[in-house]
């Protein structure tokens, strides 16, 4: 795995969001080190679609969805939103392009200030950008709140703390709608809900695609829920992009070893069924700071050669809309001749 490539990319024109070779480094303190965060991967998302984002804890989904948002800027590549590249945009400019990109965070408890009223934190961006004053930002605060089915009369005046999880992740999810965006970055918005309280909210978002005719980016470790929500799905894995495909297709057929596993790794509600060889993973996930050569995922792919350890695989189509980041995809054989592996 470990790809790069932009063979999967639509053209500039028919998407809302594109990033294309985005990098992300960050400094190991004063030892001259960087974490690699995310290395040259590209991404896209059309109007009104949801694009899943999966991978293991630590693989730098979450980095990607802030770089994109420029939260931090990305260290290189382009991130262009309605045809702007917003890596080009001055402070300013950034922050006049920033109400129509919203994000819900993993957390949703600290990341609602515990001093403020649900009221006010809701009804904040409206005023800051002076888009209602007065008995206008109670009106939409109160719709917005409905929406997603809080209680105004009972929840405006209480603080976060007052609250459940599953409450607050929807008090989030109304202040990212009042100023009605075109793009939502959900980083693991369901990852700390109970089980029960996942469905409601994964119903929630839905149904807020449609009233507010949302794009939404879904970042998540869990594909069993991304499938769900996701027209598209995207696989990383150390800071790269493996596989990129329909949802269908994907839990149908993935191509590459490090989705198998994944897939494979979805919890069955049956004691008697054991889990497959194929889908257990040896060896720990490398560092981020000294990932392997080649493709980053060789350490513990059952099918890796030395031409994995030497070349980078790109992107490539196997399928309509399916791509994949594998010099030996699932499908294929692995064959490899004396002079391609040395």
């Amino acid at each position: 795995m470990a790809g790069s490539g932009t063979e999967h990319l639509r053209p500039a024109g028919e998407t809302l969001l594109r990033a294309e070779n985005l990098t992300v480094e960050f400094p190991v303190g004063r030892t001259g080190l960087k974490v690699h965060a995310v290395s040259d991967i590209s991404i896209d998302v059309r109007e009104g679609e949801t694009l899943g984002l999966v991978g293991e804890s630590g693989c730098g989904k979450s980095t990607t969805g802030r770089a994109m948002m420029q939260l931090p800027r990305p260290n290189a590549g382009s991130v262009l939103f309605n045809g702007v590249d917003l890596t080009t945009l001055s402070p300013k400019e950034l922050r006049e392009v920033r109400p129509q990109m919203q994000m819900i965070f993993q957390d949703p408890i600290s990341s609602l200030n515990p001093r403020r009223r649900v009221a006010d934190i809701v009804g904040e961006p409206l005023k800051i950008w002076k888009r209602a004053e007065g008995a206008e930002v109670d009106r939409i605060v109160n719709e917005t709140l409905e929406n997603v089915g809080i209680d105004p009369a009972a929840a405006g005046g209480r603080r976060p703390h007052q609250f459940s999880g599953g409450q607050c992740q929807r008090i989030c999810i109304a202040r990212s709608l009042v100023l009605n965006p075109k793009l939502i970055i959900c980083d693991e918005p369901v990852s700390a809900l109970d089980v029960s309280v996942q469905a409601q909210i994964l119903n929630l978002l839905q149904d807020m695609k449609r009233a507010y005719n949302l794009t939404l980016v879904f970042i998540a470790h869990d594909l069993a829920v991304v499938k769900n929500v996701s027209d598209r799905v995207a696989v990383m894995y150390l800071g790269k992009m493996c596989e990129v495909a329909p949802p269908d297709d994907l839990y149908a057929q993935p191509a590459h070893p490090y989705t198998a596993a994944l897939l494979g790794s979805i919890p069955v509600p049956d004691p008697s069924i054991q889990l497959a060889e194929e889908s257990t993973l040896a060896g720990e996930i490398p560092s981020p700071v000294a990932p392997p050569s080649g493709c980053r995922f060789r350490t513990r792919c059952p099918r890796a050669t030395d031409m994995c350890a030497q070349v980078e695989p790109k992107m490539r189509k196997i399928g309509l809309g399916h791509y994949v980041a594998c010099h030996f995809p699932l499908d294929a054989p692995v064959k490899i001749s004396p002079s391609a592996a040395h």
